[in-house]
């Protein structure tokens, strides 16, 4: 029989210091429906600087933004920023940001690591702080968050992924299954899955070492990987979903936002 799992070790909750928290913002040039994007243009900078901007004002950790691309990390500096240099053939965000991880942290004093997505320009600093409540302060091995959903037609599109939680505390669910179906079946709220997460470092190694899982493969969400191994996923629920830019429309939206340049602290 093939040996169990390690456990991630889950320590009681206690006071932690910024030097403990890392987050990190993956950024990659090959975007097919909109190339290039990290660079473009938003309130007079790229927009890879705007999602710093953003994560810097959450105010709870090191900022470094991991990416493939030189020019990206010269923006990132060139507006007093952090970046590390990752390989450009990692398959997801996880593996880059492991690998900046190690890089620029050896000596392991990040015990907390928050992935925010590098197209997030306009995510309020709020959400950022929110996704790391529950591994920070309860038994969570990764967290990340969701809002309810409002709008008829998110409850049957398949690229809106909704998650399907146990209560465990008002606005804390605990993760039993992410799904691009309409579900769960009944009445009751449905809930609109957000792709930030905040990770126990060990969490993070022993995720990026485990192989495509069968359902992660099925629904192409990579988070499920997460599950059917056994590591626990909690869920805080906020009030709003982050204008993702994958598209071009998407880009003015976020233009239009933040066109005063105003912080959304």
């Amino acid at each position: 029989m093939p040996a169990s799992p390690t456990p991630v070790s889950r320590e009681p909750a206690s006071p932690i210091s910024a030097s403990q928290v890392l987050v990190l913002i993956p950024a990659r040039m090959a975007s097919t429906r909109l190339p290039g994007k990290p660079l473009a243009e938003i309130a007079g900078v790229p927009m890879i600087v705007q999602v710093m901007r953003r994560a810097l004002e959450a105010k709870i950790g090191r900022v470094v933004v991991a990416t493939d691309t030189q020019a990206v990390a010269d923006a990132v500096t060139a507006h007093g920023g952090e970046a590390v240099m990752t390989r450009a053939d990692h398959q997801s965000g996880s593996d880059r940001i492991w690998e900046a991880l190690e890089a620029i942290d050896p000596d392991r004093n990040a015990r907390y690591i928050v992935n925010v997505q590098g197209d997030l320009p306009t995510i309020e600093p709020a959400l950022i702080v929110a996704s790391l409540a529950p591994v920070r302060d309860g038994q969570a091995d990764i967290a990340t968050l969701a809002a309810e959903i409002r709008d008829p037609d998110e409850r049957e599109n398949p690229n809106v992924v909704k998650v399907i939680g146990s209560p465990l505390a008002p606005g804390l669910l605990r993760a039993l299954y992410f799904t691009r179906a309409t579900a769960p079946w009944g009445e009751g709220p449905l809930y609109h899955h957000i792709g930030l997460y905040s990770y126990r470092r060990e969490a993070l190694q022993r995720f990026v070492s485990l192989p495509v899982s069968p359902l992660e493969k099925r629904e192409r969400l990579e988070q499920l990987r997460a599950l059917e191994a056994g590591l626990r996923i909690d869920v805080a629920l906020v009030d709003t979903v982050p204008l993702g830019v994958d598209t071009p429309h998407d880009l003015e939206k976020a233009r239009a936002m933040l066109a005063g340049g105003e912080s959304l602290a």
